[in-house]
């Protein structure tokens, strides 16, 4: 083990259920991590290995430790013939899962693929599927179930995400493509997963920036928002209850793709569903991979 691992002082597991819940490396110390072994690294890179591992050491340390330190050798290491990644999803959750692991295993890649509500999960599966959600959830503490910020009712408006970033990317592109793994054609699903990394990292980025925001403790408060009727989202409310301040982030990979003006429209149409931020200053900010 590399020294710059040992001097990690987070403890990395807590067994608090049957499920193995992991404490990843904050941003701070990801970008720390990828300096020491790539001084000039890319944004492309950084968010690369916080989407592909979520800051989880075991799997940082292997990237680190191959010489994977930019996104295209990240692929390679992650996607070959004799990657530990291709079966540690599987290898970690069926035993777990047990008999219904297959029910599992579609729910998440359902969730995975961005079909967040009960309802579109369901049409995925086809199946009733609320008890192992409440599984997921509860138990197995795999999924979390997110609302808006401010809504009133405990059961509206809900939509499933998987937390842990490795299991979002290997539910996302190794299970759902597992047919291509088992013919060994490792070059097409890198291009599959190049096609929708866009997509895929997007949906990191504003994690990252989240996660970020939580490690300043500058806001009492933090989550996103969105309406019942799919209208308008914002990836990003911070509150700071004790001076009276609230921001609305856009989150973009390209700053190019951000504009406040639309987000000012967003906040206005939360600002009167929610009657939130009374008497608050607001401020509205884009978050870009050059913020990272």
């Amino acid at each position: 083990m590399t020294k710059i691992f040992q001097d990690r002082k987070e403890p990395l597991y807590n067994r608090q259920t049957r499920f193995m819940t992991v404490r990843p490396f904050t941003p701070v110390v990801l970008k720390e991590i990828l300096s020491e072994y790539n001084p000039g690294y890319a944004a492309e890179d950084l968010l690369a290995l916080y989407a592909f591992t979520g800051g989880v050491a075991k799997y940082v340390q292997l990237l680190m430790d191959a010489g994977a330190v930019t996104k295209e050798k990240m692929l390679d290491r992650i996607v070959r013939a004799d990657s530990v990644f291709l079966g540690e999803g599987k290898a970690i959750l069926i035993e777990e899962f047990g008999k219904d692991y297959g029910i599992y295993f579609s729910i998440l890649s359902a969730i995975a693929r961005g079909k967040t509500s009960r309802s579109e999960i369901e049409n995925v599966v086809g199946r009733e599927v609320g008890g192992y959600l409440t599984k997921l959830e509860k138990e197995y503490e795999v999924i979390t179930k997110k609302q808006p910020l401010f809504e009133k009712t405990l059961t509206k408006n809900v939509r499933y995400t998987i937390e842990d970033n490795f299991f979002t990317f290997w539910f996302r592109f190794i299970y759902k493509y597992n047919y291509m793994l088992e013919i060994e054609n490792y070059e097409s699903l890198k291009a599959v997963i190049e096609r929708d990394y866009e997509t895929f990292s997007g949906v990191m980025l504003e994690r990252w920036f989240k996660r970020t925001l939580v490690g300043t403790h500058r806001f009492t408060r933090i989550g996103s928002w969105w309406d019942r009727k799919g209208e308008n989202e914002i990836d990003i409310v911070a509150e700071n209850e004790l001076e009276e301040e609230s921001v609305f982030f856009e989150v973009k990979r390209k700053a190019g793709n951000i504009h406040l003006d639309v987000l000012k429209n967003k906040a206005a149409a939360f600002l009167r569903a929610t009657g939130a931020f009374k008497g608050y200053s607001v401020a509205y900010k884009g978050l870009s991979m050059g913020d990272m």
